[in-house]
């Protein structure tokens, strides 16, 4: 080192690097931009972070995220573009440039990305590294949404290279004329005119590999690229677009709630019925289906008011459509059991064609649960199952407390190769075509449910699903073959609906329980409560109520009342009711009294409503109002014919709070008369499993 090369006080390791590389730079001969030009370019190297190459260029060519393509890139500028006076309240909104050293885009940061900014953490000339993001065209322009990222480097303070619009040069045109272009960073490029003292003839320094051109070797940044991602920093870049009648398809598990136009295909898997609804803001139509894609994944797609009319008939189950503009929101996992976590909208302006069924998309996707292990299954989650339907019961009607509308249901019982039985409710239309459909000709059927929801009301049981009758999979035919072979002739190893819901069918045999379980099961604990059946004797009714063992209800018969809420007398003689406010000059009387049941176990209170006193006694509460005041002996004899008899029960078990404690109250659902013969046959065939 000569003397004029003197170390002076600051003299770094930078300026001993540039020294004894280019002596030359400390000659004052030399002009202090070359000096400084070097100064950056080693002060950038030494920072051991490299930009990933073409990387702006492939996100616009490719349109989307790749898998495993997360690269590294420096943000240029960052610009808060919230509009204070039309999002009072919203989040901010920040703009952001980003670059890989030769061309940079534009793009938003995703609002859950707002506290980098906020706190400081990001800033410009930062080195990240994108993890997830996506592309969106607005008004004719490519824009990138970061929704996640890491940041590398903070150290850098200035804008590495000299990078150029993507938007004016194209992807491609910029890919193949790369070479001879100004605007790539000045340590991507060779400079064949410069002499470094070597004594070469080309007069050109030794060729060395540029660590920042590279996507392997020792950079900890770069991203793993597949063979199917050009490493060179000047070839072209293909794609191979997922085409859909000239229309790119962007696959559901994509979707996110900042695309603003994008196409899904799919094929209708289910469709609901349409549905009426009213509140405040008015009232109107509404219908729902699922469509599932190639990639196994379906979405909710809802409709409502014009949007039912013009689409609702025309989607068919089973068909392959291109959709085109619906608007997204993120699901309610609650009511939602898709696998995207978005749920779509579409109304009369979204673009539908139905297209050929090339095959490419399954017609369902089914994740089957044994039957036998539902009891492991939390309440309110959704299952898919199969099983052969054993019995159809009969299509009930019931009044919703929170609409009160009528509800059409009837319980299915379903038995698969685990020997286990559970009842599954269908309601509306599905329920009323069950007994045809599910249980009609000689052989029983194996039916598949799909997203039954899991109930713990009385007992494990399944409310509602999808209906597939044969359905095209290998279990169809397992469980066919179980049929066959033992489970027709072997009677079922366990029920988990041992307990039914009010006013369905009666347990089984096997099934039932005592009196003394009330207490020993501790019954009633839940919120629902509980039920259960068991076979017993009325020992006590309680008749002496003060003016009957009646209450007076509203005699219209249709909504709201039904002819069940109470209503009083005026001072007039006429009957008001509250519900329907219509005053009425008569009621109707309904039966409702309590009286005391026991077994060879234990005995128990119940209350009895007029479905169940009526078929009891015999008679109805109007007809014996007449003779209550006149025919006292008439009366009581009524009641005393019915002491003593023995029924089935099927009842409700709940606890309430009552003058400060909790009393077990215990509820007539059903009842039916004891058929001797059956329970002959039903003991004959215990003993004989004993």
């Amino acid at each position: 080192m000569s003397e004029r090369h003197v170390i002076r006080p600051g003299f770094t390791k930078l300026n001993l690097i540039l020294l004894t590389r280019f002596p030359c730079i400390y000659d004052a001969s030399i002009s202090l931009p070359i000096i400084g030009t070097l100064y950056h370019y080693y002060k950038y190297k030494m920072s051991s972070t490299s930009l990933t190459p073409n990387a702006v260029r492939e996100v616009v060519a490719a349109g989307k995220q790749e898998v495993n393509f997360n690269p590294v890139c420096q943000i240029i500028n960052i610009k808060n573009v919230t509009n204070k006076a039309a999002n009072s309240g919203q989040p901010n909104r920040f703009r952001v440039i980003i670059s890989d050293g030769e061309c940079y885009i534009q793009g938003m940061l995703a609002t859950q990305l707002n506290h980098m900014i906020e706190g400081e953490e990001l800033k410009t000339h930062n080195i990240v590294r994108i993890n997830q993001f996506m592309i969106n065209g607005v008004k004719g322009k490519t824009l990138i949404v970061v929704l996640g990222l890491d940041i590398l480097d903070t150290s850098i303070d200035h804008k590495i290279g000299n990078p150029v619009d993507v938007e004016k040069v194209g992807a491609v045109n910029l890919a193949n004329s790369n070479q001879n272009s100004s605007a790539g960073p000045m340590y991507n490029r060779t400079n064949t005119n410069m002499n470094y003292g070597n004594n070469n003839n080309s007069g050109s320094p030794p060729t060395k590999s540029n660590p920042y051109n590279s996507t392997g070797g020792n950079n900890p940044y770069s991203p793993k690229l597949g063979n199917n991602r050009n490493s060179g920093s000047n070839a072209p870049i293909v794609r191979v677009q997922n085409v859909a009648g000239g229309v790119r398809v962007t696959p559901i598990s994509q979707l996110n709630m900042y695309q603003n136009r994008f196409t899904i295909k799919g094929r209708v898997t289910s469709k609901s019925e349409i549905k009426h609804w009213s509140n405040a803001r008015g009232e109107g139509t509404l219908s729902s289906l699922e469509v599932l894609d190639a990639a196994g994944t379906d979405i909710r797609i809802t409709m409502f008011k014009d949007g039912v009319d013009k689409w609702h008939n025309y989607f068919e189950i089973g068909q392959v459509y291109t959709i085109t503009g619906g608007r997204l929101k993120v699901a309610n996992q609650k009511y939602n059991n898709c696998k995207s976590n978005y749920e779509m909208t579409i109304d009369v302006n979204t673009e539908i064609v139905k297209c050929e069924d090339s095959k490419e998309i399954k017609s369902m996707v089914f994740d089957f649960c044994k039957i036998g292990n539902l009891e492991q299954r939390e309440e309110n989650s959704f299952v898919d199952v199969i099983g052969v339907v054993q019995e159809v019961g009969e299509v009930q009607s019931l009044t919703s407390k929170r609409t009160g509308q009528e509800l059409k249901k009837a319980d299915v019982t379903l038995i698969d190769d685990t020997g286990v039985q559970v009842r599954l409710t269908l309601w509306g239309t599905t329920a009323e075509e069950a007994g045809q459909k599910l249980g009609g000709g000689g052989d029983k059927k194996v039916v598949a449910f799909r997203r039954a929801r899991v109930s713990d009301y009385g007992g494990k049981t399944l409310s509602g699903g999808d209906v597939f009758v044969e359905p095209d999979c290998p279990e169809t035919e397992d469980i066919r073959m179980w049929w066959k072979s033992q489970g027709s002739r072997s009677a079922p190893v366990k029920s988990l609906s041992s307990s039914g819901g009010a006013g369905g069918r009666m347990d089984g045999f096997n099934d039932r329980k005592v009196i003394a379980d009330i207490k020993r099961q501790q019954l009633g604990e839940t919120e629902k409560g509980d039920f259960l059946t068991f076979k017993a004797n009325f020992t006590f009714l309680k008749k002496d109520k003060e003016g009957g063992a009646w209450y007076t209800a509203c005699p219209n018969k249709e909504e709201p009342c039904r002819n069940r809420c109470k209503i009083n007398q005026t001072t007039d003689g006429s009957y008001h009711c509250d519900r329907c406010n219509g005053t009425y000059p008569s009621c109707d009387r309904k039966w409702i009294f309590s009286g005391t049941v026991g077994d060879a176990t234990s005995n128990t209170w119940v209350s009895i409503f007029d479905e169940q006193a009526q078929q009891l006694l015999g008679t109805t509460a109007n007809e014996m109002f007449g003779h209550f005041e006149q025919d006292q002996e008439l009366y009581d004899s009524v009641f005393a014919k019915a002491a003593f008899t023995e029924w089935l029960f099927k009842c409700r078990v709940r606890k309430e709070f009552v003058n400060d404690e909790y009393r077990t109250k215990v509820q007539v659902v059903r009842m039916e008369p004891v058929d001797y013969a059956s329970e002959c046959r039903d003991m004959i065939a215990a003993l004989e499993r004993m």
